[in-house]
Formats: C-alpha cells, sequence, structure tokens
C-alpha cells in the first residue's frame, strides 16, 4: 500500500505521509504514467470541498460511495461491550444453553491468545485495503426483475482504538473519504463532501472490530449468549452462539424518526480450533417519513473470518468477506431489495500505540 505523496512542488521536498494508506490498485487506476498518477492525487486531496461535489453527476456518484461506506464499510452494532478485563462470568444459576456459551467463549479466549495476552492490549492501529461492490434489484409490474450492478470500488482505512467505545476511522474508497468514530459519549459520521452535516448518535462499537480484530470484545459480547445449535461453516463443525438486544438498549438506540423493531446476533465458532468462524446480525428499522408512513428496512450482514495470524501473541484475523442484503417495505418502496459485499485485507497490526489520547477520538468541529 501507498503510504507517502511526493512533494510535486519541489523535487527536494519533503515526501506527504498520506493520512490513509492507499491499495497499488488504486493508485494506478489514478493515471497512465507514475508522476501523473500522483498529480490526480495531489489534485484529489485539495479538492476536498463542496465545490468539487456541485455537479449532478458527481453528487450522484458520491452519494452511492457514501451509502456504501457507511454501511459495508463502517457498520455499528447497538450493543454496549463491558470494558473490563476478565471475560469469567459465573455459570450458576444459567441454563445449559447459556453456561455452554460461556464455555465455548472461554474456548475462543484461549485460542486468540488467552486473557493474559488480551488484556495486555491497551490500544490498536490497523491500516487494511478493502473492494467493495453491490447489486440493486427492482422488481417491476410485469413480475420481471432488473439488476443494476456497481463497479467494484478499492480503497484502504486506518483504525485507532482504545476500547470498544473510544475509536477512530478513516476510510477512503475511489476519492471518496469517510470518517467516523466515538469518543465515549457520542458516536459520529462525516463524509468529505461537506455538503452533509455530522451525524452523531450513541457511543457504540464498530462492527469491524468484531471480525476478528478485537477478540477481547468480541468475547465480552457473547458471554451473555445462548448456544443454540450447530453448523457447518465453509466445512468447519461450528457452534451457534445467539445474542438478542434487550428492548431498553433498542429503546436508547432509536431516534425521532427511527426505531430498531430488533437485533440480534450470532456467532459461530469452530469446534476444532475454537476461533470465530463467522458473524452475523439482522435488524428491522422502521422509519417514519415526511407523509408520516411507515417505510420498514430489514438489514441482514454476514461476514466470514480468514486468515488468522499472531500478533504480539494476539490471534487476529488477517482477511475475511462481508455480505449484506438489505430489503425495504412499506408505501412506494416495496419489491425493493439491495446486495453488497466487501473484501478486506489487513496490511499491518500494531498494539499499545504510545501518545494515543482522548483528544484522538473527538468528532470533527461543525462548520
Amino acid at each position: 500500500m501507498r503510504r507517502l505523496c511526493p512533494n510535486i512542488d519541489r523535487e527536494d521536498g519533503l515526501e506527504t505521509v498520506l493520512e490513509v494508506p492507499i491499495p497499488e490498485e488504486m493508485f494506478t487506476s489514478m493515471g497512465s504514467n507514475v508522476a501523473l498518477r500522483w498529480q490526480n492525487m495531489l489534485t484529489w486531496m485539495k479538492a476536498q470541498n463542496s465545490n468539487k461535489w456541485s455537479s449532478p453527476v458527481i453528487a450522484g456518484r458520491f452519494n452511492e460511495l457514501r451509502f456504501l461506506l457507511y454501511l459495508v464499510g463502517s457498520p455499528l452494532i447497538p450493543l454496549q461491550v463491558q470494558l473490563g478485563h476478565s471475560i469469567h462470568r459465573p455459570v450458576r444459576d444459567c441454563s445449559i444453553e447459556a453456561s455452554t456459551a460461556k464455555y465455548i467463549v472461554q474456548q475462543y479466549t484461549a485460542a486468540t491468545g488467552g486473557q493474559p495476552a488480551l488484556n495486555s492490549v491497551q490500544s490498536m492501529c490497523v491500516t487494511g485495503q478493502v473492494k467493495i461492490k453491490a447489486s440493486d434489484f427492482h422488481q417491476g409490474g410485469d413480475d420481471s426483475i432488473e439488476v443494476k450492478k456497481s463497479a467494484e470500488e478499492v480503497g484502504g482505512f486506518v483504525l485507532w482504538q482504545k476500547n470498544p467505545d473510544l475509536w477512530c476511522l478513516e476510510l477512503v474508497v475511489s476519492g471518496c473519504k469517510v470518517s467516523c468514530g466515538s469518543n465515549g459519549k457520542l458516536s459520529w459520521r462525516h463524509s468529505s463532501s461537506q455538503l452533509t452535516p455530522i451525524s452523531k448518535g450513541p457511543p457504540r462499537p464498530l462492527r469491524r472490530f468484531l471480525q476478528g480484530l478485537d477478540p477481547r470484545a468480541t468475547a465480552n459480547l457473547f458471554m451473555d449468549a445462548l448456544c443454540i445449535g450447530e453448523k457447518i461453516i465453509n466445512d468447519e463443525d461450528c457452534f451457534i452462539l445467539k445474542l438478542e438486544t434487550s428492548p431498553a438498549i433498542r429503546e436508547a438506540q432509536s431516534g425521532p424518526d427511527y426505531e430498531i423493531i430488533h437485533h440480534t446476533i450470532w456467532g459461530y465458532f469452530s469446534q476444532r480450533s475454537g476461533l470465530l468462524i463467522q458473524f452475523e446480525d439482522s435488524r428491522l428499522l422502521r422509519m417514519k417519513t415526511k407523509t408520516e408512513e411507515d417505510v420498514f428496512w430489514e438489514t441482514s450482514t454476514e461476514s466470514v473470518m480468514e486468515d488468522y495470524k499472531y500478533v504480539d501473541g494476539v490471534n487476529i484475523a488477517h482477511s475475511g468477506k462481508t455480505r449484506i442484503t438489505i430489503y425495504r417495505y412499506g408505501e412506494q418502496s416495496a419489491n425493493h431489495k439491495r446486495e453488497m459485499e466487501e473484501k478486506w485485507n489487513i496490511e499491518e497490526v500494531d498494539f499499545n500505540i504510545w501518545g494515543l489520547t482522548m483528544e484522538s477520538f473527538l468528532p470533527p468541529v461543525d462548520s
């Protein structure tokens, strides 16, 4: 991945460190030769203002990218992950499903390095690259189905974390940049167009952490789950752990114009290795329109984790794939379905970053 940009104006000038490293594939697509690619890169970096997006064609292209980056690249989980270091909870007075789940989580903790290794991680920085594509399905009046497929978008990201509620993600895909994070008091999202205000909400963990990057948060999340059975995932016999969000959590995460009807999470843990092989969640959202009619959005997300490698004694998934399916129901929105897919690769993981303070996770200032 490209991390440095040469000084275009002065040959003897210092190189610029890119805030977000970009994949070689993205850099290659910016021009026919190296000089032109860097010139186009510099032009894009200087053009992160509202004037760039004034054209309807460019604005439409950006809105599609922003939709993909929000929903696929930076989704949040509406659950509070406990910050405590211990994942051992008493199993007395538990059902067999709950006690079995706690045992499976303890095996997962051992498989990812053991509790001492996980507790030694106070902060982390992750860089990686993504490839995102989408399909749009519309059913016509004659029962025909129209399918629109988008081109594959390539990009990179950098992710900082001190705990599940203290994190920051910067994601750049095909010239569109999205920043999001949580400072422990609120979560926020912001796009590079400056045309949309900063969206804010309750603090929530980033879903990407639970895709094999943060074993301690994953263990703490599933300690309250139930073991509901077994399933074969990619030729691996897996235990299925299920977690339902409580009405109180759903109410706290809902807003004035939308309500979370349900949110369910599943984890598939290998019986052979103890590792998390697949992570799923499903959410049903009810939104009020300007005409006071209800529109329902059902989102199902499935992530498969691969290529586990040890980093400083902690077993981290270094690649994977996420598939998202969205259905929209309600007045004037029937027969609408979207499918999206993200493939990711982790390039570098560093733990216990010096100099990472609360100020590192503050939201942007409203302009």
